[in-house]
């Protein structure tokens, strides 16, 4: 059995037990189950595969980078990679904002937010310590080091650090470290549908299915905005600029998409991300390694969305009449939000309460969308990733020689 099928299986199974045991809830061989079997084996997953992040971030940027600089390609392939972000990015935004004032979910809506919750204040903590959106978009663009010479040509003639042969050695050093974590990962995902059960089934056995009632257009809107996305951007993206067929891509790729929607982390997918860029879809290593570390955290056109349909969801449930001018700003706003978004669980929650406050907002209304954003969650990292793989596959496909060559679909 394919692994994309045996997590599917997990998938399902997880959701529909943890239901059940939702229902059963304070009966205490379920909470053993849950608490002290189930959880410890999925957070030993998520952290053994968070702890091959880093390096293998790190050594996959490494290579990259060389690669593509010695070919002369680095400015070329992080110029598209930007682009295609920010199209991604606004399309997303545009298509979300688009269908929440059109359904407007949260108009005459019979669930009200309640008091300041721990968790709200939780949120209000990690806002405060949170980068100004300023900053972010600031740190987008690099500058030199205060104590660089102002002379980039004496820079050149003498600071050059590693001659041709230390060069080498030091990136095949970075080879074996990037190789070393992907066979980590490999024997991880041996245990992934395991680990995948466990993980559903403890967010469905605390949260249930009750919440999903009150909040149903409001999830309805998200996830059809996500759909949308999928549909109207990246399949004709794919077929029109790519030059692949979109159901191929996604047959490719569904393993990686079920992953992400399991675990709601991008930085977690990330390993088999680039497994499967380079095995399933033939990219570049070169192209695909620098595209997908930095597209974990910078591409989070899925989250761009869903924070764009939160907040106006928000307003429309304290009636705030927002002009278009302050749509527009919240846009602009969810777009360079999602950029600087964490690829971890819940990573956008502070993100978004910075944004709400900007805007009138108040802050205990993140109390009315805690108990579905886990659920909203998986979905915008499937897609998110989806999106990461999409912009891959156009950078190699524009990158002439570089990218790996492909017979026309």
């Amino acid at each position: 059995m394919k692994l994309h099928t045996k997590l599917l299986i997990a998938l399902v199974a997880g959701f529909a037990a943890g239901a059940v045991a939702h229902a059963y809830g304070g009966v205490p061989a379920v909470d053993f189950l849950g608490a002290q079997i189930l959880r410890p084996i999925g957070q030993i997953f998520l952290r053994l595969i968070f702890m091959t992040v880093v390096p293998m971030v790190f050594a996959a940027l490494v290579i990259g980078v060389y690669e593509l600089g010695r070919e002369h390609g680095l400015g070329g392939a992080a110029g598209r990679t930007l682009l295609f972000t920010m199209f991604l990015s606004a399309t997303s935004v545009v298509l979300g904002m688009l269908l929440v004032n059109a359904i407007r979910p949260g108009a005459n809506l019979p669930v009200r937010p309640a008091a300041d919750t721990a968790a709200v204040q939780r949120l209000e903590t990690n806002a405060a310590a949170a980068k100004p959106l300023s900053d972010v978009l600031i740190e987008l663009i690099p500058r030199r080091g205060e104590r660089e010479s102002p002379n980039p040509e004496q820079d050149a003639a003498v600071g050059q650090p590693f001659r041709a042969a230390e060069r080498n050695l030091l990136v095949r050093f970075f080879d074996q470290i990037f190789d070393a974590c992907m066979r980590i990962v490999g024997w991880a995902m041996l245990a992934a549908p395991l680990a995948v059960f466990a993980i559903v089934f403890n967010t469905a056995r605390e949260f249930g299915t009750d919440i999903f009632q009150a909040l149903l257009l409001y999830v309805i809107t998200v996830v059809a905005g996500l759909l949308l996305q999928a549909l109207l951007v990246y399949a004709p993206l794919l077929r029109v600029v790519g030059r692949r067929s979109p159901l191929a891509f996604l047959r490719d790729v569904r393993e990686v998409v079920v992953y992400a929607f399991s675990t709601a982390s991008s930085n977690a997918t990330l390993p088999l991300s680039l497994k499967v860029a380079e095995t399933k879809l033939q990219l570049s290593p070169r192209i695909s390694r620098f595209v997908l570390t930095v597209g974990s955290t910078a591409n989070q056109n899925g989250t761009a969305l869903f924070e764009g349909v939160t907040l106006l969801f928000l307003a429309q449930v304290y009636a705030l009449d927002l002009t278009f001018g302050q749509q527009i700003r919240v846009m602009v706003m969810s777009i360079v939000a999602g950029i600087g978004t964490a690829g971890v669980p819940g990573g956008s929650l502070p993100m978004i309460l910075i944004v709400a406050q900007s805007v009138g907002i108040p802050a205990e209304g993140m109390g009315l969308i805690l108990g579905v954003d886990r659920f909203l969650d998986m979905c915008r990292t499937a897609v998110n990733v989806t999106g990461d793989l999409v912009i891959a596959a156009l950078v190699d496909k524009r990158s002439g020689p570089i990218g790996a060559q492909r017979a026309p679909v």
